[in-house]
């Protein structure tokens, strides 16, 4: 009954501008530390971003989910840790297998790590996510809170837009092309029917 008490008055102190900020920010903290990391494996820059823009929806949601769920024991750090990592662990395990229905793969592989499951999940990632749900929830995420309240609001909610409305074109695209829905054929046939359409208005007019 408390943990379900602290977790509605959790949710009451959210509205949805600021969980677009938060989602935003952790999005594109998950993608700076992921593509840093893989840079340095590679040799080489490498984007971890499933589009162009510098954003991994995946940490965005991952990140809010697990704040909902884990902020009630935010002072257990050894609780926080545990499910923390159990929690990330199933969240990324849900989010391969639909990778794996939605595009036959998986974004990332894990098939070389020690106590790995189908290269989607391993121990190593594992007891990583228990380590950032412990920064996240017990240090973090309440100096973020308060640093991005220091942001005329107008402000902030010119920038989730313009953001957000750059991200969705530039990750429809992508996903579109992921599938195999080439854009460009779309826009070629688009503008093959506005021709159309053209040369049927002028006829019209002539007649």
């Amino acid at each position: 009954m408390e943990v379900k008490i602290v977790l509605v008055s959790v949710l009451t102190n959210f509205d949805f501008y600021h969980l677009v900020l938060y989602f935003l920010f952790y999005s594109s903290v998950g993608w700076m530390v992921e593509s840093m990391y893989m840079s340095i494996c590679n040799k080489r820059l490498t984007n971890r971003g499933f589009a162009k823009c510098p954003l991994c929806p995946i940490y965005g949601f991952g990140a809010l989910l697990g704040y909902l769920i884990l902020h009630p024991m935010k002072d257990n750090l050894l609780a926080l840790y545990i499910t923390g990592a159990i929690v990330a662990t199933a969240f990324e395990y849900f989010v391969g297998i639909l990778m794996l229905r939605l595009f036959d793969e998986v974004w990332w592989d894990y098939k070389e790590k020690p106590f790995q499951f189908r290269g989607i999940i391993c121990l190593e990632s594992t007891l990583a996510w228990g380590v950032y749900a412990v920064v996240i929830v017990g240090f973090l995420h309440d100096r973020i809170i308060a640093l991005f309240d220091l942001i005329p609001k107008q402000i902030g909610v010119l920038a989730c837009t313009i953001m957000l409305t750059v991200y969705g074109f530039d990750f429809l695209y992508h996903f579109f092309e992921a599938i195999g829905i080439s854009v460009r054929d779309y826009k070629e046939k688009a503008n093959e029917y506005k021709e159309r359409a053209i040369e049927f208005y002028r006829d019209f007019r002539t007649k």
